[in-house]
């Protein structure tokens, strides 16, 4: 090292030694050139010797050094003669110019006051940058930038055209047309060091700015028209997806690179967050949208506090507050009731997963400590001083008045009001305020510290300003016990105190004290009625007193439960049940707390398990099944109890309606588990297993059956059935709607091929081809390629005939019930008891002891050979009295005989396989069996005419149940008395018959949705169907409930020869009502006034099937085919104003291109990824050849831009082909366009897709095309490819246009001299 700087010293001093006479007389003697010039070579010359001896790894510490000397020299001359060495030692090839530049610019001794260097040095590496890579040029731009920002705000004026030689060389590196880096980059660095709303440096001026604004037009390309006015549809398949993703911390979009957007996408989405959270089911959504693992429940190092989600959830309750204060009524099942109960489900769930703090949001209610509010125009920022006075910090308007801050009396005390929640007299809403409270906190008291809970008493101190006593509220009504709330609330704190011995008790708040005193006087007595609200009362006020508890909760029990002595009949021979009949109404149910309710059903489970226990014969009360199934999930219990289980599953099928899904999945694992074990193999148990399994796998919503059959796939056997082959195929019908229904079948591959193959290994099995043909792609070609072969018809009849001989040769009894009842005989016996019937009209005992042997699960495999022969029969059989013959013998195999059940039988008819007529004759059977029999039918419509669908509101369940019994049924004296209670032959047949239209609008919806292709042209079978479900539901719907007025008058009464074709003006109330009915907000949508007309229609398209949403596609490429982007002279303008849908609606342009484009990406916006995935396809198909202009190519990266961050995070395949297609379409433009205009900002989109997206992804395929394009064009790109430069790293002579959407003002010229 020594070694090297005395070397380099020798060659530097030597070339700027001087005379004694030049020192003693400086500035009079000067060098010729041919001096200069011998000097520069004979420097060069000894440096490169120098140089070439030296190793690679000394080269910059040479380089720093010459650096070091140069900034050491005093005179300008000479710092100017050596920094002319470096530039000719760089021009030579002997330096690189990287290295030269970072040197001299991260030098410590490079400082804005020695003015002369500065000067010197940036014209240097202005001169010498063009040799620096594009990386190396991108670190450069971010040091000078870093160094000018040293330079003071004030600087003598004497000295700013020196310091201007550093803007000079910004304005020579942000040069469109010389290319020394992508745009991109630099923009990058600009907007790290200046973002929004952040003024450049003054050495700048707007040369910085201008650079920034040329990237508007691209971060307008990457933006969804509107989107801050977007809200999703709630559970839909497009909601749990990342199109709504908000940052947790600042609620703001995440947006892709460091570009200009619109100032709206930087603004946090609190009235998305907001809308969101007031919907019904939207739990999984919030948590999808902030990214909240609900999996970390209980770890502390993982706990995540949103404190976004708490001002929300704090916004959310006082707007509840207010809107309370209007409604007259409050039990009335009102809109106002329904939003505190949804609060308070929400507060418990955030609350319970530590995404919110309860004391924090306790707090934020009693006073939001720093506040702001808009009045007349006027932004008031407002602080709450420490004595409970309001201080204006400031406030601002338009007219810039009030500047000094100060403001009226009377306005103080209107913005002291906005503060302050008692100010405001919101009596109502304060008692339904801390009947939510009271949910959490009673539960959760016990576990937390006291300290969390008492922020509520400085609510209390805000929300009861009264110094007299609160009166006692009417017990007879719901309401009273939201205005005990706030007692209730003290006693458990009071209660938690007393547990902690801590010295925080509080003494009973005075106004409180009636309320307090009537729970005391209450809980005295001990005969509680049912006729009011005081076990309510109780029951909330002391559940975590389980001394005072054991009353109130008691009495609830006994109510339900009876007194263990009385006992009812059951249907049945000797079937009893404890005599309770009336369960406990749901006002009552909705009147205790949650943490009550939790009490009230482990006080069931613990009256169900003793009696299990006890394996008691006496059946559970009817009140008390009825109770827990209005209450949460039951538990599956795993004793012995199997009449009890069996009435638990009754429960799940046709009581509970809002489980939630993953609780529905984990309960079909349990049921698969549950039908392996020897005790379910009974008829009845066996059945109600494997109906509950059927409802749960139907039940499901089809944005629900990926994301929750995804979490099993790694293990999907405990999801599936192992033996049932009818429950497999149901669960394939549900894949395969869902996919349709979320348009999924447009994706490549299938992401539930494992499940698949798991059920082909399971129970192998074909379907028709109609079948078939009606499946997504995906599953279609998986069970085209695992075809299973089939028995035939034929030979299942000569088999069948075959073992009819040996059952009428064979004589001894023991040895017919071994030999037919064994496993390995053929699975045929139900088509003897067919034949045997068809021959003597009867069946022996012998074949119901087979049966018995047989078995209940075995049998299954029975019915379905069964059901083939059947097929066969009728399909051979010669009509007329050999017909009605066959008839008759099923329809007494069902009825008379109780061989097989109706529903079973019926589920095994339409899940086999047979095609053409044989399919036809199938449903033939199942129409003859569920119309043929009279006394069926009747029976139905009976039912159907005693018992209300909204059974939870229906307390003479039990009676009308039994009645109905001794009228119609007659049940068997050996059925089970345990299994009779939820569960008899007539209601299975009718619960069965409706389960396929349990949700009949679901259904309805589905059934257009799946077949649509098929019932495109059939409108009448169309409007019978939708007759045939609504129209069952007119004597429980009010008029117009579902259909319009306009349908039910003109649809519904069409002729075939004249039907109703529907006008705008229809279309136009539809989407009306849609709006009404799906904005709960409403002044949330109507903010953005006619926005509602584009983005109504679009959550509209999306719920339809492909052929009703795919039109936006024909209006796409008849926008992109208009004159507008196909000609030169339509539109002579800015062609980003052209694409601006916000201005174009706020001026009323009404341009057909941005409403087109805004109608795309709302509807693109709310896609499932399936939907989306038809966009590539598309684009190569469709669009490629037609793009011809610079305005087309523009138009649709608008268009697809802004869906490439979602296609990187969920279908990265389709995102390659997107990139591929935008180059193909540049080429396609550039080889039929003499020039672009724009190119810059089609430049600087690509390389945004670059670097946020694609990656190199696409290198191989784009390095062709980028080829092939013009110079101009090609040398822009060039970093895309790496390939080598293409073009000198100078001004082209295109120079002249540089391509850019507007012209940058006030730069300084880039040829500067370099030398003094």
């Amino acid at each position: 090292m020594v070694q090297m700087e005395t070397q380099l010293q020798s060659i530097f001093e030597e070339v700027v030694k001087t005379e004694i006479i030049e020192e003693a007389f400086p500035g009079m003697f000067m060098d010729t050139p041919e001096d200069e010039k011998t000097k520069l070579i004979s420097c060069l010359g000894a440096f490169r010797q120098f140089w070439s001896g030296l190793s690679q790894e000394s080269h910059e510490q040479c380089i720093q050094w010459i650096v070091k000397f140069i900034h050491g020299q005093h005179s300008p001359k000479r710092i100017s003669f050596l920094y002319d060495c470096l530039a000719m030692a760089v021009e030579t090839g002997l330096l690189p110019p990287r290295m030269i530049c970072e040197s001299l610019i991260n030098s410590e001794t490079l400082e804005w006051e020695r003015t002369q260097l500065w000067a010197l040095t940036f014209k240097l590496v202005r001169k010498i940058i063009g040799g620096v890579d594009y990386k190396g040029v991108r670190d450069l731009l971010k040091v000078i930038l870093e160094k000018i920002l040293t330079i003071p705000n004030t600087v003598s004026s004497a000295v700013v055209q020196q310091l201007l030689a550093a803007r000079e060389v910004i304005a020579y590196i942000l040069e469109r047309n010389a290319c020394l880096l992508p745009a991109y980059f630099a923009v990058t660095e600009i907007r790290k060091l200046y973002p929004e709303g952040k003024l450049p440096h003054w050495l700048l001026g707007n040369l910085v700015s201008d650079f920034v604004d040329t990237f508007r037009p691209t971060a307008r390309i990457n933006s969804i028209c509107g989107r801050c006015s977007l809200l999703p549809v709630v559970n839909n398949s497009g909601a749990i997806c990342n199109s709504w993703k908000l940052d947790p911390a600042t609620l703001r979009f995440p947006l892709k690179g460091l570009l200009p957007y619109d100032k709206d996408l930087f603004e946090p989405q609190t009235a998305l967050l907001r809308y969101v959270l007031e919907q019904p089911y939207s739990r999984d959504m919030v948590c999808n949208m902030l990214g909240l693992n609900k999996q970390t429940l209980n770890i502390a190092q993982h706990k995540q506090r949103c404190p976004v989600l708490e001002d929300q959830l704090v916004d959310l309750v006082v707007y509840a507050m207010e809107r309370s204060e209007t409604e007259e009524k409050f039990d009335d099942g009102g809109t106002s009731q329904l939003l505190w109960q949804h609060l308070s489900s929400q507060l418990i769930f955030f609350v319970l997963f530590q995404f919110a703090s309860f004391p924090h949001m306790v707090l934020s209610l009693h006073q939001k400590e720093d506040s702001e509010v808009e009045m007349d125009g006027a932004k008031i920022r407002i602080k709450e001083a420490s004595k409970g006075t309001t201080a204006v910090i400031w406030v601002r308007d338009a007219a810039g008045l009030n500047q000094d801050g100060e403001e009226e009396p009377e306005t103080r005390c209107v913005f002291k009001d906005l503060l302050q929640l008692a100010g405001r007299g919101l009596i109502k809403g304060r008692d339904h305020l801390m009947w939510v409270l009271l949910q959490f906190i009673s539960g959760s008291i016990q576990k937390n510290a006291l300290a969390d809970f008492l922020p509520v008493m400085k609510l209390f101190d805000l929300l009861y300003p009264e110094k007299e006593f609160i009166p006692v509220p009417d017990i007879n009504k719901p309401q009273s016990t939201h205005a005990f709330a706030m007692t209730c609330i003290w006693i458990h704190l009071n209660r938690k105190a007393q547990n902690d011995n801590s010295k925080l008790q509080i003494p009973i708040p005075h106004s409180l004290k009636l309320h307090h005193e009537f729970l005391q006087q209450s809980l005295r007595n001990k005969s509680l009625q049912m006729n009011d609200y005081k076990i309510a009362l109780l029951c909330n006020a002391y559940s975590t007193n389980s001394e005072c508890f054991t009353l109130p909760m008691g009495a609830l029990v006994e109510t339900i439960y009876g007194n263990g002595i009385m006992r009812i009949p059951l249907p049945g021979t000797s079937c009893l049940a404890s005599g309770s009949i009336t369960p406990l109404p749901m006002n009552l149910l909705d009147s205790l707390t949650v943490h009550a309710k939790m009490s009230l059903i482990h006080s069931i489970a613990t009256r169900v398990i003793k009696l299990a226990h006890a394996k008691s014969s006496v059946a559970l009360a009817p009140a008390l099944v009825e109770t827990y199934s209005r209450q949460l999930l039951p538990t599956v219990f795993k004793s012995h109890a199997w009449g009890i289980l069996h009435t638990l599953l009754e429960m799940f099928s046709y009581r509970m309606h809002h489980i939630q899904p993953h609780y529905r999945v984990q309960l079909l694992s349990h049921l698969h588990t549950l039908a392996a074990v020897a005790q379910t193999n009974q008829n009845q148990l066996h059945l109600c297993v494997e109906s509950t399994a059927l409802r749960l796998i139907t039940a499901l919503g089809s944005s629900e059956v990926q994301p929750q059959f995804t979490r099993f796939l790694s293990d999907p056997k405990t999801v599936l059935s192992a033996e049932s082959e009818e429950l497999n195929r149901a669960l394939i019908l549900t894949l395969a709607r869902a996919t349709h229904v979320t348009g999924s079948d447009s994706i490549q591959g299938t992401w539930c091929k494992d499940i698949l193959q798991t059920i082909m290994s399971f129970t192998p099995h074909n379907w028709a081809s109609h079948t078939l043909s009606c499946f997504p792609g995906p599953l279609q070609a998986f069970f085209k390629q695992n075809n299973v072969p089939q028995e035939s018809r034929f030979n299942l009849k000569k088999n069948v005939e075959e073992e009819y001989r040996k059952w009428k040769s064979m004589t001894n009894e023991n040895d017919i019930i071994t030999y037919f009842s064994m496993q390995s005989s053929p699975p045929l016996f139900l088509c003897l008891l067919w034949k045997m019937l068809l021959e003597t009209d009867h069946i022996n005992q012998i074949g119901y002891r087979v049966l018995e042997r047989i078995g209940a699960r075995a049998l299954v495999v029975h019915v379905r050979t069964f059901a083939d022969f059947l097929v066969y029969e009728f399909s051979t059989s010669a009509g007329g009295q050999q017909l009605n013959k066959c008839i008759e013998i099923l329809n007494d195999m069902v009825w008379k005989y109780n061989i097989v059940t109706l529903d079973r039988l019926i589920l095994c008819l339409a899940m086999r396989s047979h095609e053409g007529n044989e399919a036809q004759v199938c449903y033939f059977i199942i129409q003859l069996l569920l119309l043929k029999p009279n006394d069926f039918r009747n029976r139905v419509s009976d039912f159907v005419k005693e018992n209300s669908p909204e059974h939870w509101l229906q307390n003479d369940w039990h009676t009308k149940h039994m009645n109905y019994h001794k009228v119609l049924m007659q049940i068997s004296a050996s059925v089970n008395p345990l299994e009779v209670l939820c569960d008899d032959v007539m209601k299975y047949e009718i619960d069965d018959i409706k389960m396929s239209i349990d949700r009949p609008v679901t259904y309805l919806y589905n059934t257009l949705h799946y077949y649509e292709m098929h019932l495109r042209n059939r409108e009448s079978l169309k409007r019978k169907l939708v007759h045939a479900i609504i129209g069952s539901l007119k004597d429980n719907r009010p008029q117009g409930w579902c259909l319009s007025d306009t349908y039910l008058k003109c649809a519904m009464n069409a002729r075939e020869d004249n039907p109703w074709v529907p006008d705008d003006t229809y279309y136009c109330k539809l989407i009306g009502r849609l709006s009404a009915f799906s904005a709960k907000r409403e002044h949330y949508i109507m903010d953005e006034c006619n926005w509602i007309d584009h983005h109504c229609p679009t959550r509209f398209l999306l719920v339809l099937k492909e052929p009703y949403w795919i039109v936006l596609h024909d209006r796409i490429v008849s926008v992109i085919s208009s004159p507008s982007l196909t000609s030169e002279t339509e539109w002579v303008g800015y062609p980003f104003r052209l694409f601006d849908f916000t201005a174009c609606h706020q001026s009323y342009s009404e341009m057909s291109c941005s409403y087109t484009l805004a109608l795309a990406h709302a509807v693109w916006h709310h896609s499932s990824i399936g939907q989306l995935s038809l966009i590539p396809k598309f684009l190569t198909e469709v669009l490629l050849p037609i793009v011809k202009t610079e305005f087309q190519l523009l138009y649709v990266y608008h268009l697809v831009g802004p869906f490439l961050q979602r296609f990187q995070q969920e279908r990265t395949r389709c995102m390659i082909e997107i990139g591929v297609a935008f180059y193909d379409m540049l080429l396609n433009v550039d080889q039929c366009s003499t020039h672009l205009n724009y190119m810059d900002p089609i430049c600087d989109f690509l390389y945004h897709m670059k670097y946020m997206f694609t990656g190199d992804s696409v290198k191989e395929q784009v390095e062709k095309i980028i080829c092939n394009l013009k110079p101009a064009l090609k040398l822009r790109l060039r970093f895309i490819t790496h390939i080598s430069k293409m073009e000198p790293a100078t001004v082209p002579p295109q120079a002249i246009n540089s391509g850019s959407p507007a012209p940058q003002s006030n730069q300084v010229p880039v040829s500067l001299p370099v030398t003094q």
